[in-house]
């Protein structure tokens, strides 16, 4: 059985039709949900300092990740990321670990651009035990996505704080790569 159509699925389907009170009046509107696009913007290299195990608590095993550093390289920005930030995580025993990543990146113009990164990754626990072995595995075996927002000087990269951003995130032994898509 497959999945029913929605009103932005099919482009000639007429927009449904809803009503919105505004004060005292109704108002008839044409609504049609705008499917968004995905633009790559650029990529992030981020070394990593060895873990650091905080122990458990009841929503899994915490750990801090520093971060000491890496490149930003794509289309949109490039630069560098400074040392000093890291990752804090919560691993689940249902193979879910709580990511949110704090740090900054320096563009090749100067501009310093702090970043707040959480997300998510997923695996099963084999998966898990063989990336926290160091293993370089297929990123095809784990779900890693995170929500980057971007905090900036007002100037020319103003569009970083004007947009929403996904990214998709490979894990390394010393290292995590994301790719950063601006939602458009």
């Amino acid at each position: 059985m497959g999945r029913r159509p929605r009103a932005f699925d099919d482009p000639g389907r007429p927009c449904p039709r809803s009503s919105a009170r505004h004060g005292s009046d109704v108002v008839e509107t044409s609504a049609r949900a705008v499917v968004p696009l995905l633009t790559h913007a650029f990529d992030l290299i981020v070394t990593l300092g060895p873990p650091v195990e905080l122990g458990t608590v009841p929503a899994g095993r915490r750990r801090f990740i520093p971060i000491t550093g890496g490149t930003v390289s794509g289309p949109m920005l490039s630069g560098i990321v400074l040392p000093g930030g890291g990752d804090r995580q919560t691993i689940g025993s249902d193979g879910t670990t709580g990511i949110h990543a704090r740090y900054a990146m320096q563009a090749s113009d100067g501009t310093v651009v702090e970043i707040d990164n959480p997300g998510v990754r997923v695996a099963s626990p084999e998966i898990i035990a063989r990336l926290a072995a160091g293993e370089v595995l297929d990123p095809g075996l784990y779900y890693f996505c995170t929500t980057p927002r971007f905090a900036l000087p007002a100037g020319r990269h103003d569009w970083l704080r004007q947009r929403v951003f996904v990214a998709i995130g490979m894990r390394h032994p010393e290292m995590v790569e994301l790719r950063i898509y601006r939602l458009d």
